[in-house]
Formats: C-alpha cells, sequence, structure tokens
C-alpha cells in the first residue's frame, strides 16, 4: 500500500519509543529511558506529567487503567487502578437525596481515587528507578510552572460561573486574582506541587530500599495526610450538576481500604494476532465483540474507510455496544467466554443487514435474558421518536472534553504508550479528576473524580451502583500479541468512542497493512447509537458521525443506507496514540495524534 502523505512521519528506531495526548509528557517519558529507566519507569512519569498538563482530561483524584507486556514473558497483565464506589454510595443514599441518576459533577460521584497507588504499585513491581526521580518531571511542571493549553483554558472560561459563584476553592486555582488564564501563559498549582513533596518526603522516612520508600508514599496517600483531607473535604456541600448542593460519601476508611491490583486480561485471538484487553469493568471487550463480529460475517477484513467496510463495522458496533449495557460490570460474573464465542457471534452477526438499525438489540448469551437500565430504554426510545439526543457536539469529538456551564462533561481522558529496547511495553489510559469535575480540595491541590455517573441506581443491573464495586468505565487501553510477543500498544480518549476508533485503527493498521500513522491520520468515524456512559446517559440511535475526508461519494452511500450522518468537520474525531515493536528484528516504531495539534510521539 503506498502512502503519499501523512501529517508527520511514522517514528522508527530502536533505543525506545513513546506516543502520548501531550509533548510535555512525551518528552518526560522519553528522558526516562535516556537515563536508563524502562519502559515502566517512562509511564509512570509521564502519567504524573498528564496530570498537570492536561488536567481538564486527568488528574491525581481519578483513575487509570493500563495492560503491560514484560520483555521476555508471554503473559500480558492489566494494572487495575479503577477504585470502587464508597461505603455509603448506595441506590438508597441517593434516593433519599431525591435523584434518580448519579450526579455527572460533584462530590456525591467520586470514587475511591485510583491513579495514585496504581502508578506507583507499577513502579515498584515493573520499574527500577526511585520514585524522586521519576515524580521529580510533575512536580517541576507544578512547582515552576508550564505553558498552559488552549483547552484547559477555554475548560476554565465555560465553567467560569461555577467557579466564581460555588467551587471558589477551584476558582483560587484557576481563576487567580480574579483573572481567567491566558493560552500559553505560564501556570502553576504550587499545591499539588507540594503535595507531591510531602508524599515523596513520607515514603524515604520509611527506609532505604526503594519498595519501601514507594510503599510508604501509598500509605501516606491512602491512609495519611490525603486521605484525612479528602474526608474532611466530602463533608461540605457543594452544587453538582443536578442543580441541587450535595456532599460527598468518600470516607478516610474508604481510601484506607483499597488498593490498585494486577488481573489477567480479557485476550481474544483474531487472524493471527491476540488482542489484550481489560474485565468488563471496562469497555475493553467491546473491541474484542466487534473483532468477533465481523470474522464471523466473512473472512475479508473491512475497510472502514468504505461504505461498505464503514457500514459493518458500525453495525457490529451497535451489538457489541447493547451487549456492554446488558452485560458488563464488576459484579456479577460478566459471561465474557459466551460473548466472545463463535457460535454466539454468528447468531449476533446474522442480525447485521444492508440497512443501519436504530434499535438497542442485546442478545442472550448462554441462554440468559438481558437486562436494560429503564432510563436508558427510556432514553433510546424517547431519541427513536425524535426526544433529545446528545448527538456529535456532545460526543466528546476530538477526545477532549465537551464541558457545559455546570462542569458536566463527556468523552474526556490522556493516553500514553511506550515501548523500550529490551521489549517491555504498556497502554496506559489514565482519566477523570478533571479540573471541572468537583471542587478544588485548597490544601492538596486537586478535586475528586466522577466516575460513580457510570452506575445506575436501579439495581439487578450488570452495571448497578453497588458500595464497593468498581462502575464500568469507558476506559480502554488496548495491547496486541503476536507469538507471545507484544507487538502493538494503542489508545485513545473519547468516552464511549474509545474502542470505536481503536477498532476502526486496528482494522486498518494489522488488518489492511496500513502504517500507524497513516491509520491513525486516516478519516474516522462513531457512532452515538447506544446509551450514553456520562450523565444525563442519552442516546441518539441510528446516528454516523463522520469526518468530512470520509469523502462525499461514501457518506451519500452511508446515508442511503439509513445511517443518520453527522458531519464533524475535516479532522475532528480522535486522540489515537500508538507504539509498536517487530519481535524479530526488535524495530521500534510510533505513531501520534494530529488532531488538536498537542499529541506526539518521541524516539530513536
Amino acid at each position: 500500500m503506498t502512502v503519499e502523505f501523512t501529517t508527520r512521519p511514522t517514528l522508527r528506531g530502536m533505543f525506545g519509543m513513546v506516543s502520548s495526548t501531550h509533548w510535555l509528557a512525551s518528552a518526560s517519558a522519553m528522558a526516562v529511558l535516556e537515563a536508563g529507566g524502562n519502559a515502566f519507569d517512562a509511564a509512570v512519569a509521564a502519567g504524573f506529567v498528564l496530570q498537570v498538563v492536561e488536567p481538564h482530561l486527568n488528574g491525581p483524584g481519578g483513575e487509570v487503567p493500563a495492560i503491560l507486556s514484560i520483555a521476555g514473558d508471554p503473559r500480558p497483565l492489566v494494572l487495575a487502578g479503577q477504585g470502587p464506589a464508597p461505603a455509603r454510595a448506595t441506590a438508597e443514599h441517593f434516593g433519599s437525596l431525591g435523584l434518580d441518576l448519579v450526579p455527572g459533577t460533584g462530590l456525591l460521584a467520586a470514587t475511591v481515587p485510583g491513579a495514585f497507588d496504581a502508578w506507583l504499585m507499577l513502579l515498584r513491581d515493573h520499574g527500577t528507578m526511585d520514585l524522586r526521580r521519576i515524580l521529580q518531571f510533575a512536580i517541576d511542571y507544578a512547582d515552576g510552572g508550564h505553558p498552559l493549553g488552549e483547552r484547559v483554558a477555554s475548560t476554565v472560561r465555560t465553567v467560569e460561573g461555577l467557579f466564581r459563584e460555588d467551587w471558589t476553592s477551584s476558582a483560587e486555582l484557576w481563576i487567580p486574582y480574579g483573572r481567567l488564564p491566558t493560552v500559553g501563559a505560564r501556570f502553576s498549582n504550587p499545591a499539588w506541587a507540594s503535595t507531591l513533596r510531602r508524599l515523596l518526603t513520607e515514603g524515604e522516612a520509611c527506609g532505604q530500599g526503594r519498595a519501601e520508600q514507594i510503599d510508604g508514599a501509598r500509605r501516606a496517600w491512602r491512609e495519611g495526610f490525603v486521605a484525612e483531607a479528602i474526608d474532611a473535604f466530602s463533608r461540605r456541600s457543594f452544587r453538582d450538576s443536578s442543580g441541587q448542593c450535595h456532599a460527598g460519601a468518600l470516607t478516610g476508611a474508604d481510601m484506607a481500604g483499597w488498593r490498585a491490583s494486577w488481573e489477567e486480561p480479557v485476550t481474544f485471538a483474531w487472524r493471527g494476532f491476540t488482542v489484550a484487553k481489560t474485565g468488563p469493568w471496562a469497555q475493553g471487550p467491546v473491541m474484542l465483540q466487534t473483532l468477533a463480529l465481523l470474522d464471523a460475517l466473512g473472512s475479508d477484513v473491512p475497510d472502514p474507510g468504505s461504505a461498505t467496510g464503514a457500514h459493518v463495522v458500525a453495525e457490529c458496533l451497535k451489538l457489541a455496544l447493547a451487549d456492554r449495557e446488558a452485560w458488563y460490570g464488576d459484579g456479577e460474573e460478566a459471561p465474557v467466554e459466551a460473548l466472545l464465542s463463535a457460535p454466539y457471534n454468528a447468531e449476533r452477526a446474522a442480525l447485521v443487514s444492508e440497512h443501519a438499525s436504530s434499535e438497542l438489540r442485546p442478545g442472550q448469551p448462554d441462554g440468559r435474558s438481558p437486562r436494560i437500565a429503564h432510563k436508558a430504554r427510556e432514553a433510546f426510545e424517547a431519541a427513536s421518536l425524535g426526544g433529545t439526543g446528545f448527538g456529535a457536539g456532545l460526543a466528546g469529538s476530538t477526545g477532549d472534553p465537551t464541558v457545559g456551564p455546570s462542569g458536566l462533561t463527556r468523552g474526556d481522558t490522556v493516553h500514553v504508550d511506550v515501548v523500550d529496547r529490551w521489549g517491555n511495553m504498556i497502554s496506559a489510559t489514565p482519566s477523570g479528576g478533571w479540573l471541572q469535575s468537583s471542587p478544588t480540595i485548597p490544601e492538596l491541590g486537586f478535586c475528586l473524580g466522577t466516575r460513580l455517573q457510570m452506575t445506575w441506581l436501579e439495581q439487578g443491573l450488570a452495571s448497578s451502583l453497588v458500595p464497593g464495586e468498581r462502575p464500568r468505565t469507558t476506559l480502554s487501553p488496548t495491547l496486541v500479541l503476536r507469538d507471545g510477543s507484544a507487538v502493538l500498544a494503542c489508545g485513545t480518549p473519547g468516552g464511549d468512542q474509545q474502542d470505536q476508533w481503536q477498532v476502526i485503527f486496528i482494522l486498518r493498521h494489522l488488518g489492511l497493512g496500513m502504517g500507524l500513522q497513516e491509520a491513525i491520520d486516516a478519516a474516522a468515524w462513531h457512532t452515538d447509537s447506544f446509551p450514553s456512559s456520562f450523565y444525563p446517559r442519552l442516546a441518539d440511535p441510528g446516528s454516523l458521525i463522520v469526518e468530512d475526508r470520509l469523502g462525499p461519494d461514501v457518506i451519500a452511500a452511508l446515508a442511503s443506507r439509513g445511517h443518520r450522518v453527522v458531519r464533524a468537520g475535516p479532522w475532528a474525531l480522535g486522540r489515537l496514540c500508538a507504539v509498536g515493536r517487530e519481535a524479530a528484528s526488535g524495530l521500534l516504531s510510533a505513531g501520534a495524534n494530529p488532531r488538536g495539534m498537542q499529541g506526539y510521539a518521541a524516539g530513536r
């Protein structure tokens, strides 16, 4: 396949490669590799930098799932850095407040923050460098400042009224002296820098060994001054997206009782590759189900840039996302084996016709009857009848947030991939704890996340709100192996669209032979024909959101098949990152998304 033009080259080399959603994170990770660190050291450094430089997309109060492969070990691992619902976060508690949905902003929607403990556990178990060296990049950017990005500034402008009127601690940080931040200005967060320094100091006081110091910092976070500040702040009441003022449910006891963990991934064998994803507490198996459905439809890899290919892939995604709604969650064991089985997907693939579906059609794995939340069905049916859906403008576009004046946000995250010269590889998708999520905890310099909005208050569902269980999230890193060796790590921000954009990328790169950068640059699309994971949990049945570069003939053909096509602009969808490795030669590669002009790859 001849490549005539890409926005930037696919990087190639032998030493190490990084791709992330911000150039400062990529540069920091590359500096760690140059200093002798491995891919996991580099990913942790990048992760903490991303909290500082993309605070509208992730933060210390958020979470991080990751998938990694250790050189010489064919078994990929999942880093489970998603905190659970607090003990007091019961459906009865929300009902007593007159709520029928978990708010999309404010303290009530907070889970136990998972990112800090997860990043440090990764560093302890598979990194090589000490904590001070890894955190110094983030400390320097938080204390000494960094140039503020355009989307950070625009997010603050959007929520200015909320900050000034109610979330005054956030106004003190983001609107200092009453002045809105300006793009490119040097911005610092001394409180977060001070928090990191204190965590380091308390960790280093726990012993001389690297592991002892890392575990000491983890204890200071979950049992010490950080947990104490979070507990006290959560007891205060602030306005949230319900329009009311509520205190939080998160306590110091919740913080102390949780640890990040290692898990086995869910894998699927596809055309000589093994694709590894998180379990069904996140949406990762959607990608695997979609690949299984496409296999059931025929032997050829569909071209997502053609009308026929885009139609078939979109219809398979709708079926997989309907199953996500019915079956994915952290409680009762999801029937993953049945959902990925050939007989089940052959049965489901028979539903794909020449005409676009506007129905929500979950399946019956193992003969079990699906359960969909009443509010999800109502929203889907109302939208099908011409009611209010959320459309392209609120679906996350490039993976940056769509933020309302109340702080309500959809489709936002960051991503980082790293591969080193030894063959270690990691894909990580940090998110949550956005600056617009909830009020800033002033002495800590960050706010809590709102991931509980992805649970239903209706009980008995796969993704019902249950204390101690994780919400079913949209975060979806990807690792691909061949013959037991990691060959690709990729991912993207974008909420519900993450696995849609990644499926398109996987088909183009691994299935059709496009280079990394070419596959990232190629015109993207997605559907919103399912209940959103984000408050207020709306839907847009039959929609297909496309980049104009897909071409007028393809767009017209898709419309003729019954898709309600919405043009999003020429470069509007996705923020993909990717790194690769050829197992036989050790040749490394990387590509990064040009959309939004912020993601960059680095390597040599």
